[in-house]
Parts: structure tokens; sequence; C-alpha cells
């Protein structure tokens, strides 16, 4: 298993306000996959999957890469096992670890991602590289099997981080708050990461890097400290991430 080719790009989130559909990303994506002709789309996260399919496919389109939709059964595990590169599209991520547990999707995946294949995910489809789905901003509209997702990087993630805004009268708790709360069960870490930014990971185990893209800092979470900001171009493991 040639786990040194791993290659991953988690984004927060797949549209930008004012901006177009992975547009803000699209240098990024188009390194991710340089060279490859044909990638699978997951839409499990979403609904409307065959819509959801047609919008994925026309952006790949414009970069030259066909797409194939991922199904759930047989068919979709037959793809997985032979496609050049992966997109997990966001959504409500419930319901997307729910699809890929019943489809038996989560080892194949895995295992070819561990082997070189490229992952790209945005929002849910980042959210399910983390070793749980426990800090993700969804309701639980479905009951997955297990909170356990891909485990690709070491650390739990929190996509579309909000700020609290100081000028506000809600008095409900604040994504801080949860993430906080969070820790008060649980040792690993937490990005959160903000709208517009994204994480290019290569490597894994004690050699893996996770590299803040986008132009927003993320906000790390260790159990037993305070929140720190990490500035774009940061390795979140060499901070604490591990």
């Amino acid at each position: 298993m040639a786990e040194a080719k791993v290659r991953l790009l988690l984004l927060s989130n797949s549209t930008t306000f004012g901006g177009t559909y992975l547009g803000h990303a699209r240098g990024p994506i188009v390194s991710l996959f340089a060279g490859l002709k044909r990638i699978a789309f997951v839409p499990f996260a979403l609904a409307d999957q065959q819509g959801y399919f047609g919008r994925a496919r026309a952006h790949f389109e414009t970069l030259g890469i066909q797409t194939d939709r991922v199904v759930e059964g047989t068919a979709g595990r037959t793809l997985v096992e032979s496609t050049e590169g992966i997109f997990v599209g966001g959504g409500n991520t419930f319901r997307l670890l729910d699809r890929l547990q019943r489809s038996s999707l989560i080892e194949p995946i895995r295992a070819r991602v561990l082997e070189g294949m490229p992952y790209l995910g945005s929002s849910a489809g980042t959210g399910i590289a983390a070793p749980t789905i426990m800090t993700t901003n969804d309701m639980p509209i479905v009951k997955p099997l297990t909170f356990e997702s891909l485990g690709l990087v070491p650390f739990q993630l929190n996509c579309h981080y909000l700020d609290a805004d100081k000028d506000s009268r809600h008095m409900g708790e604040t994504r801080e708050t949860r993430i906080r709360e969070f820790h008060e069960e649980n040792d690993r870490p937490v990005v959160g990461l903000r709208e517009g930014s994204w994480l290019e990971v290569e490597g894994t185990g004690g050699g893996q890097v996770a590299r803040l893209g986008g132009s927003h800092p993320a906000r790390l979470f260790v159990r037993g400290a305070e929140p720190r900001e990490l500035p774009p171009g940061t390795d979140v493991n060499a901070q604490g991430g591990r």
C-alpha cells in the first residue's frame, strides 16, 4: 500500500458568495486531478442526486474531465474500484455517511485513496475525511450505523466555521461553544475551516502534511488549550492537529 502517494483536497464549501461552483478553488482542483481523464462523483449528500451529478459533470467538463456518477450498490463499488479520481460532494453529512455505509463504500474509497487515488471533498465530503462526523454542523436527518468515517486525516473537521458576532443579540450556542462541548467528551483536535478555505493533504501517518489554502485563517481547537488562529500556508498537523 503506497501511503506516501495520498493526495486530498478538502474544501470547506463548494461555492463562495458571489462566486461560481468550485470557482474559488479551481487552481488546486486542476492540480489535484492533473492528467486525469475521468473521475467519479458521489452525490449521496443531497436528495436530488441526479441534479447534483449534472451540476458537477458540467463543471468538470470545463476542465476537460469526464465525470461518472457513483450509485448505491454493486455498480457504485465497481466504479470506485476502477476510477482515476473521486469527488465527494456536500449536503447533509449524516445522509452521506449513511448511504456510503449502506452501499459498503467506506472501505473501498479509503483503500483507493491510500493507494494514491486523488480525493476531492467539499463540505460534507470534506467532513467524512475525518475520523468521525461528530463535529459536523448538520442535523441527523438519518441514522448512520456509526459516526466513524474515512479517517484520512487525524483531526476532526468543522466546515463553514463561523465566528461569533459580538454585536449579535443571539443567546444560543456559538460554533466555538459546540466544539468545546465536543472536547468535554473527546480528545481529537478540531480544525474549523472558514468559507473559502481548504486543506491540501499529502502523505499519511507521521509524514502527513495538511496545508491550509485560501485567503482565511483556520481555527485549531485542542482539548485543554485556547483556540489558535492558523494563517494560510500552515501545516495543520505540525501545529497540533495530530
